[in-house]
């Protein structure tokens, strides 16, 4: 979504003319959200989630993730929906990164819900992860 005014903006800004940030709030806090909610609601149904909802509920998965578990040394990517870093440990800045965690979106709501464990998760090949730092068992299901 571009800034309003129609000038063209330098890669580096990050705020529009009237102060704005470029970029709007794609999700709410977790807290138990009613979109995660739903979503669950949907895959116990035997249902398949809205893609909208689904991609809501993933990014709001993702963003109590980074909250909770502060860092920049994993990234746990949610396609198409979205990537995060979180965890401790070196900083990852450009490039591959050294620990990635990837899953499919239903895979991520079912994790971050405590639906599906972590070691489950791994040894049924749902979830991709690499490096020694990618183990982020330690922080899901998220509270």
């Amino acid at each position: 979504m571009p800034c309003s005014g129609g000038v063209a903006r330098p890669r580096g800004s990050v705020n529009c003319h009237d102060g704005r940030p470029y970029r709007p709030v794609v999700s709410s806090p977790y807290s138990k959200s009613s979109l995660v909610a739903a979503v669950v609601a949907e895959l116990d149904a035997g249902r398949t989630p809205a893609r909208e909802l689904l991609r809501d509920a993933v990014r709001a998965l993702l963003a109590e993730l980074a909250r909770s578990a502060p860092g920049r040394s994993v990234e746990v990517r949610v396609p198409p929906y979205g990537a995060v870093q979180c965890g401790v440990g070196p900083r990852h800045t450009r490039g591959t990164p050294a620990n990635v965690v990837e899953m499919d979106p239903v895979t991520w709501i079912l994790l971050a819900t405590g639906r599906l464990g972590w070691s489950e998760a791994i040894t049924t090949g749902r979830v991709q992860a690499s490096g020694n730092r990618a183990d982020i068992s330690a922080y899901v299901p998220l509270e």
